[in-house]
């Protein structure tokens, strides 16, 4: 269990340091020429050590020792024979300082100074240092000393989880080793070096000494543990970042932004990592202890990582989050209402791994995103647009139409998500062939299984660029969501089905990440893609579906005269009012056109799933050559406003055939309806140990009331995360809540709020505030 001390027992006996001070205290008996020694019985023998004052020994002068007798040097009488024995003091270990202090040297230099507690927390491949007081100088010609470190419940030196240190001369890189670099009376000091493999996890210390002679050894148990972590800073470790900037960003902060919404209404939410906050460090090793991973496979980061992205859903190893998407939470939490990973991953130990209700991808990402960052991988929160969901292994994105061209719902199970959330993370892939290291893909939301478990990755974003989906683990399907073709099918009269269009740029738009040191949205679509339509991203495509279930889907090529494309407005429509949008036809050919254009527009989940058509409507389409015509289409809001589910989401589904030269159009296009934002108002000097206040202030944008609103409010050195009950909110009304709170931390903080209840959802907010000392 974390926390719970190691008992640590060895008396191996390795590794001495020469050079110390000679011994400063001996045994003297002196005997008088010419007598001759006393022989006595093992029996007296025994019973006079144990009891030297009773059982004198006879005709010889004795000077009764203790642990502290000192040496002094004394006359020597010409009539005498002196006979020395270096029956020294046994060496043991009185207590060991594993220096942990924040503000001391160790984790100064292994940047854990913002890590709670006061435990050992290093980096590996990285010296550190500790002090041993003994209960007598250290003789170098005379004795020895090593330690023991153990991780695991069943530590082994072949595993790389019971490691004996020596003391050496000189410290070497890359392995175990100690060196006393400073001695000052009983007290010794250490630096110890680690090797950039070592596994990562909680280990428990003891210090063994003995003799050069092979006397019986000492051994002292340390009763504080140390936490090993992986080590961005260290140029062998295979999560090295070769960017101080980037290291602050994907490691240090414990702050950043997930993206949300849609490609043309792209929202953002602050979200609370806290890998540094009380109790998350060990929450993360709980994780890990709990999904039976062996300890020494926690040296390498891809194995980390691939049993992270399982254990943080619950799908099947009772990980941290349940996943819901049913609509109904209500003996849970909502996904949308979460703003932290600190309640989750504390709320998750706390109950010995009873995972936490409800999460939906960005609670998963951001979940995940903390426990990356907290043991040491680099990692961010990614978000991609028009997210495909492949479920038949084909790498493209299929869509089946009757011959009358309605979709054929049972058939549709590839769906293309409004948006959907993973992760990056920043490694090297000595598995993999050169050049596809760097930033990994890993999913903790649970859609489909890999090797028979609910996880993803990690999936080198290069190999997923070109197209090589071969390499391991789990390309294909993050190759899908990022790059596949969206196909059209329709079925003959004879049951077969045919390729009837087939877009190239449908999914993968706008993916996001928060830029390096600052709340701006970086896109870095780029990294996973080459450009829209350029023959390098084509290869990719072509490449990537020779390996899928449908390999000669690219055989047919389609000749094309007429487009369909819908436009939205400014930032899209808003919550409470109607949905207008505009439908652009374009013939571009030198003849006119004609078609009747089919549109349906349904309720959508933010996973691509619908839930129903809301309206239907036909629109007949005449074009003049070259001409372009815009058509008004509008939603009314009587027509949706007890529809919605979460996310506010909307899919409105084009189709039609031209009549001169039987062209089908096809056309998805997903929007929402954009919510307000909580107006947080900061009140007062932010000082550390002063109460000041901040203003939330949230309208309804409905005309009718909000049943059950609860707000949740939390910041990372401000106050911690709770809830306040609001209750019915009515229609265009304006609510404040007014929060004290005393900051405990000087620096820029975020203030999070977020807005619950059934009506609406991913209303929130943040502000930005500097604390300074008192």
């Amino acid at each position: 269990m974390p926390g719970e001390r190691l008992t640590v027992r060895g008396t191996s006996e390795i590794g001495r340091f020469p050079g110390a001070a000679p011994p400063t205290r001996v045994e003297l008996t002196i005997h008088h020429q010419g007598e001759k020694k006393q022989e006595e019985g093992g029996c007296r023998r025994w019973f006079r050590k144990m009891c030297p004052c009773c059982c004198k020994r006879q005709n010889s002068t004795s000077y009764d020792v203790t642990d502290k007798v000192e040496f002094t040097k004394p006359p020597t009488p010409a009539p005498l024979i002196m006979e020395k024995e270096t029956n020294e003091t046994k060496l043991s270990v009185c207590s060991v300082d594993l220096l942990s202090s924040k503000t001391g040297q160790n984790r100064q230099e292994h940047h854990t100074d913002l890590y709670h507690g006061d435990e050992l927390i290093i980096r590996r491949g990285q010296t550190f240092q500790m002090e041993l007081e003994l209960n007598r100088p250290f003789n170098a010609d005379t004795d020895k000393l090593h330690l023991d470190i153990k991780t695991g419940s069943l530590p082994m030196v072949s595993k790389g989880t019971h490691v004996i240190i020596p003391l050496v001369e000189d410290l070497e890189d890359l392995r175990w080793e100690a060196k006393i670099v400073q001695e000052n009376g009983n007290k010794v000091k250490l630096s110890v070096n680690s090797p950039c493999t070592a596994v990562v996890g909680l280990y428990g210390l003891s210090v063994t000494t003995s003799s050069l002679k092979g006397e019986d050894a000492t051994t002292h148990n340390s009763n504080k543990n140390i936490v090993m972590l992986f080590n961005p800073w260290c140029e062998e470790d295979s999560v090295f970042l070769d960017d101080e900037e980037e290291r602050k960003e994907y490691v240090l902060n414990d702050t950043g932004r997930i993206y949300y919404g849609t490609e043309k209404q792209i929202g953002a939410r602050t979200w609370n990592f806290g890998q540094f906050h009380e109790g998350i460090l060990e929450a993360c090793l709980f994780i890990l202890e709990k999904s039976d991973m062996p300890p020494s496979g926690q040296g390498d980061p891809v194995n980390v990582v691939r049993v992270v992205s399982a254990m943080i859903n619950a799908q099947d190893d009772l990980g941290v989050l349940v996943g819901n998407w049913s609509g109904d939470y209500s003996d849970g939490v909502s996904p949308a209402a979460w703003s932290s990973s600190v309640e989750i991953l504390r709320k998750y130990h706390s109950t010995n791994g009873t995972p936490v209700s409800y999460g939906q991808c960005w609670v998963f990402s951001g979940v995940t995103t903390t426990v990356l960052r907290c043991l040491g991988i680099p990692a961010r929160s990614v978000t991609n647009f028009q997210s495909a969901h492949d479920t038949d292994v084909s790498l493209t994105t299929d869509v089946y139409f009757d011959v009358d061209m309605e979709p054929i719902d049972h058939l549709n199970s590839d769906s293309v998500w409004n948006f959907h959330v993973w992760n990056d993370c920043w490694m090297a892939r000595p598995d993999l062939p050169p050049g596809n290291g760097g930033w990994q893909a890993v999913d903790s939301t649970p859609q489909e299984t890999s090797q028979g478990t609910f996880r993803c990755g990690p999936a080198s974003v290069n190999a997923i660029r070109s197209g090589q989906v071969y390499l391991k683990h789990d390309t294909p399907f993050v190759f899908a969501e990022v790059n596949s073709d969206k196909i059209y099918w329709q079925r003959n009269l004879d049951g077969t089905f045919s390729q009837i269009h087939s877009e190239k740029k449908a999914v993968g738009h706008c993916i996001s990440t928060k830029a390096v040191g600052s709340d701006e949205r970086a896109d870095i679509t780029h990294l996973y893609k080459h450009q829209e339509g350029s023959e390098e991203e084509r290869i990719a495509v072509e490449t990537a579906c020779r390996y899928g279930s449908k390999p000669d889907v690219y055989s047919t090529p389609m000749a094309e005269d007429v487009s369909v494309e819908v436009k939205m407005e400014g930032e899209g429509p808003r919550m409470g009012a109607d949905a207008q949008l505009s439908i652009v036809v374009k013939n571009m050919s030198s003849q006119p056109r004609r078609t009747t254009l089919h549109s349906q527009v349904a309720v959508m989940y933010y996973t691509g799933v619908l839930k129903n058509a809301i309206k239907k409507e036909q629109m007949p389409v005449e074009l003049l050559p070259n001409e372009e015509k815009t058509i008004e289409w509008l939603l009314p809001y009587q027509q949706y406003q007890n529809q919605l589910v979460d996310q506010a989401a909307l899919m409105l589904t084009l189709s039609g055939r031209v009549s001169e030269t039987q062209q089908v159009l096809a056309n998805q296009t997903t929007f929402r309806l954009r919510t307000p934002d909580l107006n947080i108002t900061p009140v007062g000097e932010a000082i550390v140990g002063k109460e000041m206040a901040a203003k939330i202030t949230f309208t309804n944008p409905l005309p009718r009331t909000l049943k059950g609103v609860v707000f949740r409010v939390e910041g990372l050195g401000l106050q911690k995360g709770h809830e306040v009950v609001v209750g019915d909110v009515g229609g265009h009304s304006t609510v404040t809540l007014t929060e004290h709170f005393i900051p405990t931390q000087p620096g820029p903080r975020k203030l999070v709020a977020s807005l619950d209840c059934k009506q609406l959802t991913q209303v929130h907010g943040v502000a930005d505030i500097v604390v300074v000392e008192q």
